[in-house]
């Protein structure tokens, strides 16, 4: 039986939570995961299946790591294959299980895997043993597995010559396998056909921009444009941009950004970019789950498009995220697709345990919030919950987000400062995919947890 340390920072107060580890499925929007801080995510599809390796932040145990600073020790591996169940595998790889990296490091930096050969490469960063503090004390090394969610087993040695962070492995369609990382500025070399070793001379980049903070490369290729990405400190954090090529080893001509700097003010972004069932998504990461300390992060996704002539559209990230959500599921409209100007805010449950969450706090009359993509079955629902509270009590709106806002049940809050969940029928038919308006329409104020049909 495993267990998994949940750690969150407030400040100088670290709050640490054990809970059960066995692989288990989340529903998530955005953030995609909310039981532990992700980061540096890298989307993948296996087997007709989603997979997302992202590195993974902790507070390490007292005397170890490095304070305020990012600490990761070991990965995880998370599965979807409608981008809105994950399912956590659990941890694929240690630092304590590297046999040429530092075991004390904490530096288990953003990875990459890939799939050759009838193996999956899972390729991460981290200290070597005896190296001082710093990223020229970093090289790139392999893990194997025959199956995408592991056990993977790391190689003895690292990458021979490659010195630095972030990998990225690209493989381009007459099967040749290119290595990318940072240090600095961003370098690429092919791969050997083990996966294992250089098999080019190593490149520098130069025609990526030079001035600011330069890592996490991540390259693509669609409709016959290589696109090389990475984050940037263009202004005051990082910001995701790209160039173009015709060539996977460039040269690379900037085109744009793909991301703008965090609203957060969260220092790093570092991102993947996936097509899957014929759409394309960009994954990334914020500090959702930790608003106060932005070494703590959590991984997002949101759709992804180009412009007739390949270049993207610029992201804007959302809390709804990606993925449609179950009617009779429970509905988290704090992660909302939009909502009134005034009287609607997404706060957390308990700012203490933010993994609990948020809740959505309705406290104008009118003021309302919409969740888009909720998929109802055949028959339609026949009644709804809210898990709801209200200090003086009130009444919920239920509607459908067409032209006509067809109202489809109200709810009576009853008057109460504990949680309860309190039901209504539905008036009206309601069948497919739906987006859902929750409006106050009576009271001075509604707290909703959550919302779900049956």
């Amino acid at each position: 039986m495993k267990y998994r340390e949940l750690a969150f920072r407030n400040f100088t107060t670290v709050f640490t939570l054990i809970i059960l580890l066995t692989p288990k499925t989340a529903l998530a929007q955005n953030p995609l995961i909310i039981d532990q801080f992700t980061a540096d995510p890298t989307a993948r599809v296996f087997n007709g299946k989603l997979y997302v390796f992202p590195s993974h932040d902790i507070v390490p145990p007292k005397g170890e790591g490095r304070a305020e600073w990012f600490n990761m020790a070991d990965y995880h591996v998370f599965s979807s294959e409608n981008l809105t169940d994950w399912t956590d595998h659990g941890k694929i790889l240690d630092q304590k299980d590297v046999p040429w990296g530092d075991p004390t490091a904490y530096s288990m930096w953003g990875p990459d895997a890939v799939s050759k050969n009838g193996k999956y490469y899972f390729y991460f960063p981290t200290r070597i043993k005896g190296a001082a503090n710093g990223e020229k004390g970093f090289s790139i090394g392999v893990a194997i597995a025959d199956k995408p969610e592991g056990p993977y087993k790391p190689q003895p040695n690292h990458i021979h010559g490659v010195e630095g962070i972030d990998p990225n492995v690209f493989i381009d369609n007459d099967g040749q396998a290119y290595l990318y990382w940072s240090r600095g500025e961003i370098f690429g070399a092919k791969l050997n056909d083990n996966m294992l070793e250089l098999a080019s001379e190593i490149k520098t980049f130069e025609e990526i921009p030079q001035k600011g903070h330069i890592e996490g490369p991540f390259v693509f290729e669609r409709n016959g444009i290589y696109y090389m990405t990475y984050p940037h400190v263009a202004n005051n954090t990082e910001r995701i941009e790209y160039g173009v090529s015709d060539n996977p080893m460039g040269p690379f001509t900037h085109r744009g950004v793909v991301m703008d700097e965090s609203a957060s003010g969260t220092w790093t972004n570092h991102h993947s970019i996936v097509s899957y069932k014929d759409q394309w998504y960009l994954f990334y990461h914020d500090n959702d789950l930790s608003p106060d300390f932005d070494k703590n992060r959590s991984i997002r996704a949101d759709s992804l498009f180009f412009e007739d002539n390949g270049n993207i559209k610029k992201v804007v990230p959302t809390k709804r995220g990606v993925g449609v959500t179950s009617s009779n599921s429970e509905i988290q409209i704090d992660r909302y697709s939009a909502k009134s100007n005034y009287g609607a805010a997404a706060v957390f449950l308990d700012r203490l345990d933010p993994f609990q969450g948020w809740k959505m706090v309705i406290n104008k009359p009118d003021a309302w919030v919409r969740y888009n993509r909720v998929v109802f079955g055949k028959e339609g629902p026949k009644e709804v919950k809210l898990k709801a509270r209200s200090l003086t009590g009130g009444t919920v709106v239920l509607k459908l987000a067409g032209e006509d806002q067809k109202e489809i049940s109200r709810v009576a809050i009853q008057k109460g400062g504990n949680w309860n969940v309190f039901s209504a029928p539905v008036e009206k038919e309601v069948e497919g995919i739906q987006d859902l308006i929750v409006q106050l329409k009576e009271g001075d104020g509604v707290e909703v947890d959550w919302v779900k049909f049956n």
